[in-house]
C-alpha cells in the first residue's frame, strides 16, 4: 500500500496532528505545508523534513501530488480554506469546530455535497478511551435508556490557552461555548443519541476582564505565555489579549430532539483541568472520574441508597499513547482509511455541524439574558447525503 500524500494548511496550535499524520512507509506522509507565518514554516521544516513549504494555501492545492488536505488553520478561516480544498477536488480533514457559525457549517457541507469531495471533521474525543467506554456501557444497557446528561468542564489552563490570542475574540470564535465546547457538546449528543433542539444559557466574563496586564493591539503572544506556577491565582495572569470579549464562565441547559435533557458548564479559571460526565438512564447512572490513565468510570444500577463510593461496577479507562489519550492517532487513521475507501466513520460532519449549531444557540441565549434559542434544522438533502456515507 502506497503512502497517502497529505497537504497541511496551517501549522500553529494543532501542528501536532500533522506530525501524527506523517508516517512515511506506514500509510501516510506529509508532502507539503502551507502557512503565511515564516516562523510556522520553520517549525514545519524541522518537524517534517522533506515537506515542501509554501506561504499561500492555493499553491498547495495546485499541486498534483496531494491526495488529501488537513486543515489546521484558525477557526474563523475554516469555511474559506475548507471550501477551497473541497472545490480543488481534495478530501478535507477540518479540525474542530467545523465553523464559527451554523451558516458557515452549512456552506461547507453544501460544497462537499456539490463537489463530491470527502469531508471529515476532527472530533477526536469520539476516539478517546473514556468516551468510548461510556458509550459502550450505555450501548450494553447498563443504565437503561438515557434520560439526562450533565457535563462539567474544568478548563484549568483556560487563561493561558484561550485568553492570550485570537481565541479571546468573539469575531474569531463566536464564543468559547462554541470553540471550546464543540467537543463536549458533540460527545454529549453522541452519548444521548440526539441533537440539541433548544438551548438556554447564562455566562459572563467574571475574572479575566479584571486582569490589567494585556498585550498591546497587534502584539504577538509572549514567549512565556504558559507558566502555571507564575500565573496563579487567575488574577495574576499576564499578557492577556488586548481584545478580550468572550465569557470565562458559562452554564447551559439543552433539550435534545429525542427528549433528553442535558446541562453543560464551563469554567476557565478553575485550578484543575478535567471533564466530568454524568449520564443518568431509567435504570442507573454512570460517571467518569478523570479521563487519563488510571481513571475510572463507575456505574450505579443495582439499588437505591445514600451516596456510596463503592459503585456496582467500575471500569478502568483504557490506556493509550499519544495526544489526547491516543485519540489524535486514531482520528488520523480513520481519516486516511476514509480517503482511501470511503464508508462509515465514527466522526460525522453532520454531528460536527450540530455541535456548532448548539454552541451558537447557547451563545445567543447567553447574550440575550438566557432566552431560549432554537437550533435550525439541516437541509434535508444534506442530511440524507451524509447519512448515506457521502455517497450519491
Amino acid at each position: 500500500m502506497h503512502d497517502l500524500r497529505l497537504g497541511v494548511i496551517g501549522y500553529g496550535l494543532r501542528a501536532s496532528l500533522a506530525v501524527t499524520a506523517h508516517r512515511p512507509g506506514r500509510g501516510s506522509r506529509v508532502v507539503a505545508v502551507a502557512d503565511p507565518d515564516p516562523a510556522a514554516r520553520a517549525r514545519a521544516a524541522a518537524d517534517l523534513p522533506g515537506a515542501d513549504l509554501v506561504a499561500d494555501h492555493h499553491r498547495l492545492l495546485e499541486r498534483g501530488d496531494v491526495d488529501a488536505v488537513v486543515v489546521l488553520t484558525p477557526d474563523h478561516t475554516h469555511e474559506q480554506v475548507a471550501t477551497d480544498t473541497l472545490r480543488a477536488g481534495r478530501a478535507a480533514f477540518v479540525e474542530k469546530p467545523l465553523g464559527i457559525s451554523t451558516q458557515e457549517c452549512d456552506r461547507i457541507l453544501a460544497v462537499a455535497h456539490e463537489t463530491g469531495s470527502r469531508l471529515y471533521v476532527g472530533h477526536n474525543m469520539r476516539h478517546m478511551g473514556v468516551v468510548r467506554l461510556m458509550r459502550d456501557i450505555i450501548a450494553r444497557g447498563e443504565i437503561g435508556q438515557v434520560q439526562t446528561v450533565w457535563v462539567r468542564h474544568f478548563v484549568g489552563h483556560g487563561g493561558d490557552y484561550y485568553f492570550k490570542d485570537w481565541h479571546a475574540q468573539r469575531r474569531h470564535t463566536t464564543s468559547l461555548l462554541l470553540q471550546k465546547a464543540a467537543h463536549d457538546i458533540d460527545v454529549l449528543h453522541w452519548l444521548a443519541g440526539g441533537y440539541t433542539e433548544v438551548a438556554s444559557a447564562f455566562g459572563d466574563l467574571r475574572v479575566y476582564g479584571r486582569v490589567t496586564d494585556r498585550l498591546a493591539p497587534g502584539e504577538a503572544k509572549r514567549d512565556d505565555w504558559f507558566d502555571p506556577a507564575r500565573n496563579w491565582p487567575p488574577l495574576a495572569q499576564t499578557g492577556l489579549d488586548a481584545e478580550l470579549d468572550v465569557e470565562d464562565v458559562s452554564v447551559v441547559n439543552l433539550r435534545l430532539d429525542n427528549g433528553v435533557l442535558a446541562a453543560y458548564q464551563q469554567c476557565h479559571f478553575t485550578p484543575d483541568y478535567w471533564r466530568n460526565y454524568t449520564v443518568i438512564g431509567d435504570a442507573g447512572r454512570l460517571e467518569n472520574f478523570g479521563d487519563q490513565p488510571g481513571a475510572v468510570v463507575k456505574v450505579w444500577n443495582a439499588r437505591r441508597s445514600d451516596y456510596r463510593a463503592d459503585a456496582d461496577a467500575e471500569y478502568p479507562v483504557p490506556v493509550a499513547e499519544g495526544g489526547h489519550g491516543g485519540a489524535d492517532s486514531l482520528i488520523m487513521d480513520e481519516f486516511c482509511r476514509f480517503v482511501r475507501e470511503g464508508g462509515h466513520t465514527d466522526t460525522s460532519p453532520v454531528a460536527a455541524r450540530m455541535s456548532v449549531a448548539a454552541g451558537v444557540a447557547a451563545t445567543a441565549s447567553l447574550r440575550a439574558g438566557g432566552a431560549p434559542q432554537s437550533v435550525p434544522e439541516l437541509a434535508g438533502e444534506l442530511a440524507a447525503y451524509f447519512a448515506a456515507g457521502q455517497r450519491r
